[in-house]
């Protein structure tokens, strides 16, 4: 079949979706924003309606069909902690329902134009979207959720003052994340001395995924109206648990065989990840250099990445989860120093557990 023609059979094959009640927020929300009298009122189309399966086919349902896949929900919970932990004492308003979607639309949008970016093929243990349905549609569609939050503050009735410090919060989460997709991207392992790899990686794991737990943080405790004192800790808090949950998927990629594809991915692409880190700071400089020798080799496709993987794990050993358990617990214990305690408290230590035990 020609590969246009195919394309289009794929969008059309998304339509047999799940009942909306058992969808998730996200497609909801998505689902809500292309309706007929919504549009009509975004476009300022003057009562000039295309019909739906159109809207379906170019944007609604390639997203739906990936943003059902089951995720992990951690920066929503984050939100929602945040929030909580914010809230001052005495009877307080509820969380807006969907303020954990601000931060969960730039992720999902993230999430495309990464693979878009990395050419991964899988995402959630489907295809991944551009494989679905093309690279431009996909990339429309990750841009098109990047601008999703801006529309959805407009409906949660916030005070003037908290919704503008939300939209300079969204922009600097933002655009920090494209700093760090930046060196993500643009950075080689092979470039970079021995004692270069920790800063590139610790940097650019604080602006790539850092800054979206951050943003998280702040979003729920902005929200709730809290102090700049408590909005500080709680973006602190939520920056370490950003860089660790990049050291878990990175680790998780090398040590886990149902992720070794992701390590895999990572190895052949020269990619400076945490293992590299850690190897930089742990091995002699004639081990890495030849481990860095290994590196190039699978880069150039004349070495399988799983006898370089291999060779990390029996450098590291169990080190990097004793290195991750040890900053989350020093990340929860700062935490609980300047929060009073509280349910909420004790939730996102139950999140913090969650989140080791995932990737385990």
């Amino acid at each position: 079949m020609n590969p246009s023609l195919q394309r289009v059979q794929d969008v059309a094959d998304l339509r047999s979706e799940p009942e909306p009640d058992s969808e998730s927020a996200l497609v909801q929300l998505i689902r809500a924003e292309l309706e007929p009298d919504r549009l009509e009122g975004t476009l300022d189309s003057a009562g000039e309606r295309l019909p739906d399966r159109l809207w379906s086919g170019a944007l609604r349902d390639p997203l739906c069909e990936l943003l059902n896949r089951p995720g992990k929900d951690f920066r929503s919970r984050l939100v929602e902690a945040a929030y909580g932990l914010s809230c001052s004492p005495g009877p307080s308003r509820p969380m807006p329902p969907r303020l954990p979607l601000l931060v969960e639309a730039l992720h999902a949008g993230s999430l495309i134009v990464d693979d878009i970016e990395d050419d991964s093929r899988y995402r959630r243990g489907k295809p991944a979207l551009h494989v679905l349905v093309g690279v431009p549609l996909a990339l429309n569609a990750g841009n098109w959720l990047y601008f999703l939050p801006h529309r959805l503050l407009e409906d949660l009735g916030l005070e003037a003052n908290v919704e503008l410090q939300l939209r300079r919060a969204l922009d600097r989460g933002v655009l920090r994340c494209h700093y760090g997709q930046a060196l993500d991207l643009g950075v080689r392992l092979g470039s970079l001395s021995q004692r270069e790899v920790r800063g590139v990686v610790s940097l650019c794991t604080r602006l790539k995924t850092g800054s979206l737990l951050e943003l998280a943080a702040e979003v729920g405790a902005i929200a709730a109206c809290a102090s700049s004192e408590r909005i500080s800790e709680l973006s602190r808090f939520g920056r370490s648990y950003g860089v660790a949950l990049q050291m878990l998927d990175d680790v998780s990629g090398l040590y886990q065989q149902g992720r070794a594809h992701k390590g895999h991915e990572d190895l052949l692409n020269g990619r400076p990840t945490w293992p590299w880190a850690w190897l930089s700071e742990r091995v002699s400089e004639l081990s890495y250099s030849r481990l860095q020798h290994q590196a190039r080799e699978v880069e150039r496709r004349d070495l399988h990445p799983e006898v370089l993987a291999e060779a990390v794990r029996r450098h590291l050993g169990i080190a990097p989860y004793r290195v991750i358990h040890a900053d989350l617990q020093r990340a929860v214990a700062r935490l609980k120093q300047h929060v009073p305690a509280s349910d909420a408290l004790e939730l996102l230590a139950a999140e913090v557990a969650r989140l080791e035990h995932a990737y385990v």
